[in-house]
């Protein structure tokens, strides 16, 4: 996750954020661990899930930073600091940086490890219709995945095959149908097409490209996007799962909701946190998780 700043751009580049950690060892006296994460909402989780007062959380401001800071601070020996970083495609691509203080999320995204746990259950029955959930009939986080997979799909097509097509702005109501939660693979494909104003680009080509990505042995986790899964739940919301207006069920909203119903309990059954343990038990003294 990422995000927008107002101050100056120098500050974000990753010799700068590496000598800002730093200073907090030489000048602030600071003793603890540090933990790189993505963005200001990585952030947030963070800083519900770590020892107060043994780790701080500081922000990259994107992917490629948190790795570049962390080489940095490597390069110098700095000890006790960790990055934790989305996995995005990298699993699935085998290009996963080697190095024992950068670990990855369990599933594709922040977001979809939020929506993996039952902080999704507590959002739908805060928002959610019980007898709509009850007529719906079906797994409701197994068809989030199933919808979200192929823009997944079409997502990793479009980077490893330098498709260059848009996702930002994304209007899902094109082609997800607000009833069934079914989404239109050809519907999706023209909207990004128009949207990227790529209208040279064959369909079926992009849809053999998609195909050609698909295996038996992948875990759809890692192919959906947890921004994908909240959009097309809040689209649920307003009509086949609840009676929500748009404006109530927003895609940041929802982020928000998942973000604050996500408890430490959760958080200690994934793999992450036992990578986090084994790497305190590496790096003693220091400590990044809160006690149980």
């Amino acid at each position: 996750m990422t995000q927008n700043l107002k101050f100056d751009p120098q500050n974000l580049k990753p010799d700068r954020i590496a000598n800002r950690i730093r200073l907090l060892r030489t000048q602030s006296q600071y003793t603890g661990s540090i933990l790189i994460v993505e963005g200001d909402t990585d952030a947030r989780v963070w800083k519900n899930l770590v020892h107060s007062t043994k780790c701080r959380v500081e922000i990259a401001h994107n992917k490629d930073n948190a790795v570049k800071v962390l080489n940095i601070l490597e390069q110098g020996n700095f000890a006790g600091v960790l990055a934790v970083v989305d996995a995005d495609f990298d699993i699935l691509e085998g290009t996963v940086s080697v190095s024992q203080n950068l670990l990855f999320t369990d599933t594709h995204d922040l977001e979809t490890m939020l929506l993996k746990s039952p902080a999704l259950e507590k959002v739908l029955a805060e928002h959610g219709s019980e007898d709509k959930i009850k007529l719906f009939a079906k797994d409701i986080r197994q068809t989030l995945l199933e919808s979200a997979k192929v823009i997944g799909y079409l997502r990793w097509a479009s980077l490893k095959f330098d498709y260059c097509l848009k996702f930002e702005g994304l209007e899902f109501k094109k082609f997800v149908d607000e009833k069934t939660l079914a989404l239109n693979e050809s519907k999706l494909i023209k909207t990004l097409k128009d949207k990227s104003q790529k209208l040279g680009l064959d369909d079926r080509e992009i849809q053999q490209k998609m195909d050609s990505l698909k295996t038996n042995t992948q875990d759809i986790w890692y192919i959906c996007c947890g921004h994908d899964m909240i959009a097309i739940l809040s689209i649920a919301l307003c009509k086949a799962l609840g009676s929500c207006n748009s404006k109530q069920v927003e895609p940041n909203v929802l982020e928000i909701n998942l973000r604050l119903a996500y408890e430490s309990g959760h958080f200690r059954l994934t793999k992450l946190y036992i990578a986090i343990q084994t790497w305190e038990q590496t790096n003693q003294p220091f400590q990044v998780l809160s006690n149980p």
